[in-house]
């Protein structure tokens, strides 16, 4: 495969661009895998490359029920963030953060990271001492953070509904180094990177079964065959729970879907990503001029990819209270990513109780940002057998012991997460 370069760039530009390589291979089931990665999204793919980037193992495999990029990976609105409290979460995201900025050099892939800052408003004198709380713990842990009044936040967003409100605008917190990727080059540069280091990345290849034997499991049953594995290791997202199943587990995690949205293009408007503090409403803009915003889960559980229209309007109403000038820009399309919501609101990089079986879920709202992060950190676990140190919080057995890491406190309700 071409290594991207300005030279290589050029040379094609001059040849017609005939000479560009797939990125990866489109590989073909073997018999047997040192590590079988089931799911073949961003966490999954990370996984894989830095098994084979940091750890030497490539003697590995991704299974990919559909095709690269068709899950959650594709299916979210790009954010990347380590605003953090708690000491269980903040460190974690904070070494995702800083994988996040060297990612392009590190897999020599576009993933159009942009640093533009995230800005996180406050309503309230209790939430701005929330925020106030929030950005020293950040600071503490050596992250960005930058508390502004209502000044600070009218000169980075002069556009927003400051005089005459609903909820009037008192400050925000604002991350600096926060900002967005493009979720499918994510996916792109992670299944290049590993492929280009051995690892079978294999496609429309269904997990159907999990084989388990006196305890430990020795392979999987896919649609394509069985394929005998050394270890197997579950990146699967809002899927966590049946293919848990599987292998007789049950898991505290339930699936919700929750809905994005992308506007028509207009002119660079929004500077970066803004979080609205009265109501659940984000919202950033693409590079090609769209409006991508969300809000909350939809509450029922689900395995659909698409959601109800009163979560719509919901977010819509959102959006206009914050800034009425939105109601003046179509929306184009909107989806659904189907997210595994703890009991706690944090993930799971963790062994199961089942020998060789290795758990990576529960992201809830925070999946794609964590992308770089999670699959260094369960390469570790994998490899090692060891969690590593800034994942060792993300134990399944917390919700035995009570060590639960409830960053919004609302307790054991995944849907209010």
């Amino acid at each position: 495969m071409t290594r991207f370069s300005l030279l290589a760039l050029a040379r094609e530009a001059l040849g017609g661009h005939r000479g560009w390589q797939p990125h990866w291979r489109d590989a073909t089931p073997r018999d047997f895998y040192e590590v079988v990665i089931v799911g073949g999204g961003g966490h999954g793919l990370a996984t894989a490359y830095y098994l084979a980037k940091e750890f030497g193992i490539t003697n590995v495999a991704v299974l990919e029920k559909g095709w690269i990029g068709n899950g959650n990976v594709g299916r979210n609105t790009t954010i990347i963030r380590s605003n953090y409290l708690l000491p269980g979460n903040v460190p974690f995201y904070e070494l995702s953060m800083k994988l996040w900025e060297g990612l392009e050099q590190d897999f020599n892939y576009n993933a159009m990271v942009s640093q533009r800052g995230v800005l996180n408003l406050f309503h309230s004198d209790p939430q701005r001492d929330a925020y106030a709380r929030r950005g020293n713990s950040m600071r503490l842990h050596g992250v960005d953070a930058e508390l502004l009044d209502r000044d600070g936040v009218r000169a980075i967003a002069p556009f927003l509904n400051f005089d005459d409100a609903r909820f009037p605008i008192q400050g925000g917190l604002l991350q600096p180094r926060g900002g967005t990727a493009r979720h499918d080059a994510v996916a792109w540069g992670y299944s290049r990177g590993a492929s280009l280091r051995g690892v079978d990345i294999i496609q429309n290849c269904e997990v159907t079964g999990l084989d388990v034997v006196q305890g430990r499991v020795i392979g999987v049953q896919t649609s394509r065959g069985p394929i005998r594995a050394g270890k197997v290791a579950m990146a699967v997202a809002g899927s966590t729970s049946r293919v848990a199943k599987m292998a007789g587990l049950t898991l505290p995690i339930e699936s919700h879907v929750i809905q994005a949205f992308v506007s028509e293009g207009i002119k660079p408007l929004i500077p970066g990503v803004i979080t609205f503090g009265a109501g659940h409403f984000y919202i950033s803009q693409s590079d090609k001029g769209g409006l991508v915003f969300g809000g909350d889960v939809d509450g029922y559980n689900t395995y659909a990819q698409r959601g109800n229209l009163p979560v719509v309007e919901d977010v819509c109403e959102g959006g206009m209270a914050l800034m009425p000038m939105i109601g003046r820009v179509r929306v184009l399309r909107n989806w659904g990513g189907l997210l595994d919501m703890s009991m706690d609101g944090s993930p799971i990089i963790d062994r199961s109780p089942i020998d060789g079986l290795y758990l990576n879920c529960g992201w809830c709202y925070g999946g794609f940002k964590a992308t770089p992060g999670s699959g260094f950190c369960f390469a570790h676990l994998i490899a090692k057998d060891a969690p590593h140190p800034v994942a060792a919080a993300y134990r399944l057995d917390r919700y035995a012991t009570g060590a639960l890491i409830d960053e919004k406190g609302v307790g054991a309700h995944p849907n209010l997460h």
